[in-house]
């Protein structure tokens, strides 16, 4: 039960963002240009710093969000669930391998992302901008997580809910439309 009245049928962050709009749109905008904008890291990429820092701080929802965001961006599932449970294994670059560990970092003690995590970031090809937007991907979801679980929003259980949402995720990004939520309860 959340603390606060939220929109029963945004769940989520998604009745959050829509509690307080003024404050919603430049998370969502943020979150828009970070997750979808230019960049020289993939959307699915992207998403699967979201999806490791969310498991890292036990956020259900963001984590379910972002793990079925990946899912549909990668046509795929078995690289999400590699990079959350066997991240040496998980079929992404060395690149990758090396800024999702930053992100962990970050979204467990900042202080611990060292000069030589960085540099060995950089010596797999890692531009000092990807390094950058990790670590405020990162940040910023660390915010998210802790904004869903601090109002308790709802946790939809079926697995459907998040396949629809990383649909919506993939499709139309992260602002807001009129008719953005109108096939996630269907």
């Amino acid at each position: 039960m959340p603390h606060i009245t939220v929109n029963p049928d945004l769940p989520g962050i998604t009745g959050l963002l829509d509690y307080r709009q003024d404050t919603g749109l430049p998370i969502r905008q943020l979150t828009q240009i970070l997750l979808r904008g230019e960049s020289t890291l993939t959307e699915g990429e992207r998403e699967l710093i979201a999806t490791v820092v969310s498991q890292g701080n036990q956020c259900r929802f963001c984590t379910a969000a972002h793990t079925a965001a990946a899912d549909v961006i990668l046509s795929e599932k078995e690289t999400s669930e590699m990079v959350k449970n066997d991240p040496a294994n998980a079929p992404v670059s060395k690149k990758m391998k090396l800024l999702l560990e930053i992100a962990r970092r970050v979204q467990a003690d900042a202080r611990t992302v060292s000069a030589e995590l960085v540099e060995k970031a950089k010596n797999e090809g890692a531009t000092e901008r990807e390094i950058h937007d990790t670590v405020l991907i990162a940040a910023l979801f660390c915010l998210y997580n802790k904004y869903v679980d601090g109002l308790a929003t709802v946790t939809p259980a079926e697995p459907a809910f998040y396949e629809r949402l990383g649909l919506i995720l993939k499709d139309r990004g992260y602002m807001p439309s009129k008719d953005r939520y109108a096939t996630l309860n269907n």
